[in-house]
């Protein structure tokens, strides 16, 4: 009996060991052809939308912090290149440049530092409006409300070796531990007032993981995100869905955004998958969508307005 209370002893010690072990980079996450990897997680979207009616202040700013097997310290540059992109009803998506992308600013080594916070090193920088505009070839005559930002990051290190946005999965680039996409997209946005609580109803719903008939109501809270503007966190990004069939929403983040009237959606639930969403039709009483889940978790929506409050023209 003591030799099995020995025995059992030293099991949970090492237990306990292997999970106060150092946050490295699991190989088999990230990236599948290296021992060890490095990714830029993030940790505060400063700004991550141009204003289309000042444009010459807007910017795009993040706080990043580099994880690696040595703390961020294998990281020795992180190259930032810029697309902007638009879509053209009836045409589709028109990107400048046509092919690629270009770069418009180095972080160095020297610029990610020690924190209070962590142990890894991290790095702050902001982009202004103007130098993305200019680093694509336009000039701010050429923006449109709605247009996009496409930033994509690449981080090289010590060894010789990138890791961008084509490097991870979805996993990574979406669920809140990783928070690493090494892509961001920057709309240009119009002022924006959707915050609220707005009744709902849905139906159509779809999802391998449960079903549920015919049609569901309820509230939906959209909150504005103080350092983003048009930007809105959704209470539910299912709106119901997963409640009805017997899972719950938790810990999920998924924001609706209002770029002059354009809306999408973005984010991620607490299993990882990420949301995109197509408005069906709009009017000054009910704002119809399709949302879906990268899951393939769908439902259509009509969300109405309050009462002295209209939806203004969206699309």
């Amino acid at each position: 009996m003591k030799m099995l209370k020995y025995s059992f002893g030293l099991l949970a010690s090492a237990l306990m060991l292997l999970s106060s072990c150092r946050d490295f980079v699991e190989p088999n996450i990230p990236y599948t052809d290296f021992d060890t990897g490095a990714y830029l997680r993030t940790i505060a979207r400063t700004s991550t939308t141009f204003n289309f009616f000042d444009l010459q202040n807007s910017k795009f700013a993040l706080t990043l912090e580099a994880v690696d097997a040595e703390d961020g310290n294998t990281v020795e540059t992180v190259e930032i290149y810029v697309r902007h992109r638009r879509l053209i009803p009836g045409v589709g998506l028109d990107f400048t440049p046509a092919d690629g992308d270009n770069l418009v600013t180095t972080l160095q080594k020297s610029d990610f530092a020690p924190n209070s916070e962590s142990r890894f090193l991290r790095v702050s920088f902001e982009i202004s409006a103007l130098d993305a505009i200019q680093a694509v070839g336009l000039t701010p005559a050429d923006i449109e409300g709605a247009d996009v930002f496409e930033f994509r990051l690449v981080l090289n290190d010590r060894f010789g070796r990138s890791f961008t946005n084509t490097s991870v999965n979805n996993n990574v680039a979406g669920a809140p531990f990783y928070a690493s996409p090494f892509q961001y997209d920057v709309s240009v946005i119009c002022p924006s007032d959707l915050g609220g609580t707005y009744e709902f109803e849905q139906s159509n719903m779809e999802s391998i993981y449960g079903s549920c008939a015919g049609t569901i109501t309820g509230t939906t809270t959209w909150t504005p995100v103080s350092s983003t503007p048009g930007a809105y966190t959704v209470t539910d990004g299912t709106f119901g869905f997963w409640d009805c069939y017997g899972d719950s929403w938790g810990s999920g983040n998924v924001r609706i955004s209002d770029a002059c009237g354009t809306l999408s959606m973005s984010g991620a639930d607490k299993y990882g998958a990420s949301y995109s969403m197509t408005v069906v039709s709009a009017d000054a009483d009910n704002l119809v969508f399709q949302w879906l889940n990268s899951d393939g978790e769908t439902g259509l929506v009509t969300v109405k307005s309050n009462d002295g409050k209209p939806w203004p023209q969206l699309r």
